[in-house]
């Protein structure tokens, strides 16, 4: 052998290139289809800027630094003054502006108001393509989304606050919304004592001399960008538990009495600030009836929810591009690795995973857009959380697979892979754990009869595309008739119920490799999870690796 001199040793060899320079949508085949037909051409065309803007190397450091810096807790000034203020990296406000700007937050109700007929889809296309920059920075996008059916509630509070949170201007800092060109909102429920057992809280709400006006004072344990304008928050009013809006600057200047304990040490979502908050005198006006928070506030909950569908679903995909990027230019034992027959199967497996979940958000999305339509609606009630439990469940393994491809280079944070890792189990915790969503089917299941039948409608529009899919689908149903074990079982169920419904949309929408291999593995009775184990003719791997790999 020729010994290596120094220049040879600094030669850099058989290393995949970055992947950058690409149109995040466009080279997402699934979700192209899935905008063309929920959406139209037009609705993609729209999204063509926001694509390759989210796959440049600028956007990829920016998402890198944002995680890296994280926001820090000033809360007194150099006078003394209490002021709480929470400091972000140039990187996030550079994410945020361009997220905003893209409309991501809640300009969707404004444009369905207006007649715009996709305005959803757009939307969670872009949010889904945007996530690839960085997730943290999703998680105050999609509060300021959510915030807008909440606050429906009260006619003269929606129509102060949602064109500022419709906005496509990013205007950070504690200013009087008087004075802001756009607004960002957060959400207050759970306490240190309850949890997703909201009923149990017990910060408490005294009324003032005027209608409406209410003073709070309490402990909220996480309620995540405590630097936005406004928060929808729970207390306990004379009636029971009520929903208020808090906004963070009065309307005189002052800062309102809601003092930041301190930043939470998370394990991923690191560039995002989430915070311990006290109420001590806090000013709030109630939003809907006196003891009917949780109603009012449901519809947040509900729309943050598909967030943490679409923010899973874009992990998937993330994790997918860099594993099959990365197989696509290393070569191993005489080849590429996406030549090795079982890395194909392994890479092809992940795409199915993908492509499910990418149908399912997709199909969740078009549901809001279509709210009006009874179907619809009650489609969107059970699917949410089915789609809430399963999707979010399947994204740590998926994304731990993704990594391995890489090998020891994904376990390095350069790679990205490690920060995606970090974040893949927080949608799973986020709006409610696998329980909490397991039983909330049950719950829809027993009180609104319609979503069963939704559920039985849109599966039966595959009815003997599949066999495989058919005998799931019953199988899925026999479950029901055992109400006795129905909560013990309630995450099978939820499970099952989930991917009847991914593999139905497959069956009528995807290729048939791809329906094939969901049909296959997902709904039969053996399946262990394992990733890579497909039975599928090499011919039909190497087609579903070949859709999946962006392609430059």
């Amino acid at each position: 052998m020729t010994p290596l001199t120094p220049d040879d040793i600094r030669q850099v060899t058989n290393q995949a290139p970055p992947l950058v320079g690409h149109n995040v949508v466009t080279t997402d085949r699934p979700l192209v289809e899935a905008v063309l037909r929920h959406g139209s051409p037009e609705v993609l065309d729209d999204l063509l800027e926001l694509g390759a803007e989210a796959g440049t190397a600028e956007a990829r450091e920016h998402g890198m630094l944002a995680n890296e810096h994280h926001p820090e807790l000033a809360p007194y000034d150099r006078y003394g003054r209490r002021v709480d203020a929470v400091r972000f990296h140039p990187s996030w406000h550079w994410l945020m502006q361009r997220a905003v700007g893209h409309g991501l937050a809640a300009r969707p109700w404004e444009l369905q108001e207006a007649g715009a007929p996709h305005a959803h889809v757009r939307r969670a296309a872009g949010f889904m393509a945007w996530s690839h920059t960085e997730p943290g920075h999703g998680c105050p996008v999609s509060m300021t989304y959510a915030a807008v059916p909440a606050l429906r509630a009260d006619r003269s509070l929606a129509e102060e606050w949602t064109p500022l949170l419709a906005s496509t201007s990013y205007d950070p800092g504690l200013r009087p919304v008087s004075d802001k060109r756009g607004a960002l909102a957060g959400m207050g429920m759970t306490e240190k004592q309850g949890g997703s057992d909201v009923r149990a809280n017990v910060t408490r709400a005294e009324p003032t001399s005027v209608d409406g006006e209410f003073t709070l004072y309490g402990h909220k344990w996480f309620t995540s960008a405590p630097m936005n304008d406004v928060f929808l928050v729970l207390a306990q009013a004379a009636a029971g538990v009520t929903c208020f809006v808090v906004p963070r600057v009065l309307p005189d200047g002052d800062r309102n009495r809601l003092d930041v304990v301190r930043l939470k040490d998370k394990l991923g979502n690191r560039s995002n600030a989430s915070s311990e908050l006290e109420f001590r005198g806090t000013w709030a006006r109630r939003l809907g009836e006196e003891g009917r928070g949780v109603r009012t506030i449901i519809e947040m909950v509900a729309a943050t929810r598909l967030d943490c569908v679409l923010g899973s679903t874009s992990l998937m995909r993330r994790a997918l591009n860099e594993a099959g990027w990365h197989a696509s230019h290393r070569s191993a034992f005489g080849s590429l690795l996406v030549d090795k027959p079982l890395m194909q199967n392994v890479l092809a497996d992940l795409a199915v995973e993908t492509e499910a979940a990418t149908v399912l958000a997709m199909r969740l999305a078009a549901a809001v857009d279509r709210a009006d339509d009874p179907h619809e609606a009650a489609l969107r009630r059970i699917a949410l959380p089915l789609a809430k439990f399963w999707v979010c469940k399947r994204t740590p393994a998926m994304v731990a697979e993704a990594l391995e491809c890489l090998g020891g280079n994904g376990y390095v944070e350069e790679s990205g892979l490690p920060l995606l890792y970090r974040e893949a189990p927080l949608n799973s915790v986020w709006e409610g754990s696998g329980n909490v969503n397991a039983l909330d089917v049950l719950r829809a299941l027993a009180r609104e009869p319609e979503v069963l039948d939704a559920w039985i409608t849109e599966v039966g529009l595959a009815r003997g595309g599949d066999p495989r899919l058919d005998r799931a689908v019953d199988d899925t149903l026999a479950l029901l008739g055992d109400s006795a074990a129905l909560e013990g079982s309630a995450r099978r169920l939820a499970g099952r119920m989930a991917a009847c419904l991914q593999g139905a949309l497959l069956v009528r929408f995807a290729p048939a490799e791809v329906a094939d291999a969901f049909c296959a593995s997902r709904l039969g009775t053996s399946y262990d999870g394992t990733f890579g184990a497909l039975a599928l003719a090499s011919g039909d791997l190497r087609t579903i690796v070949d859709r999946a790999v962006p392609a430059l």
